[in-house]
């Protein structure tokens, strides 16, 4: 095989080792942002239901309905039962945990992203070794992921294919930059 051929399948390969950990990158990120809307929804309605438990206890001594009395006890149980729920489930952890697999993921999709980027001035042999290694630190990554789903990935795709959230029009890029780095303006 060429040398021309080795360097065209060296980088389709990281070329597709760069798309993966694009989506795996923005799943975790989207997963996140659904684990901690979950933990708004749950401390919102541990909220409400203490208020009304609460409520409802104010109004025993008040009033004394025997029909009050029952629905605060059930009110109780529903707060307790939310509050021993809360305790073995910590989607706020979670959330975290996946915020930092993103955020490792996003140094690896950076890494392939430059290799992609300087590849055609390294001799084969390093570019192999750098693939090899950002594979490795991957697979280090991935062990300790937490485990994501369809509907994270779907946001994901949706996401990067029609929101397009990891890209820029080169206008954009040059607002970011000082003007005698700019490129749509010369």
């Amino acid at each position: 095989m060429s040398d021309t051929e080795t360097r065209r399948q060296l980088e389709d390969q990281i070329r597709e080792c760069f798309g993966r950990v694009v989506y795996s990158h923005k799943t975790h990120e989207k997963m996140a942002d659904r684990c901690a809307s979950n933990l708004s929804r749950y401390k919102l309605a541990q909220i409400v239901v203490t208020a009304l438990t609460s409520s409802g206890a104010l109004g025993i001594v008040v009033f004394d309905e025997f029909w009050l009395k029952l629905a605060t006890a059930g009110l109780s149980f529903v707060t307790l039962f939310a509050s021993a729920y809360m305790k073995n489930f910590d989607p706020g952890g979670t959330a975290q945990k996946h915020r930092d697999t993103a955020s490792k993921l996003w140094s690896i999709r950076e890494n392939y992203l430059s290799l992609l980027t300087d590849m055609n001035g390294m001799p084969v042999d390093a570019v192999r070794a750098r693939r090899d290694e950002l594979q490795g630190m991957l697979g280090r990554i991935y062990v300790s992921a937490p485990q994501t789903d369809g509907k994270a990935y779907s946001s994901a795709q949706a996401a990067l294919k029609y929101n397009e959230e990891l890209t820029f029009d080169p206008r954009e890029i040059d607002c970011f930059l000082p003007t005698h780095l700019r490129r749509a303006s010369k």
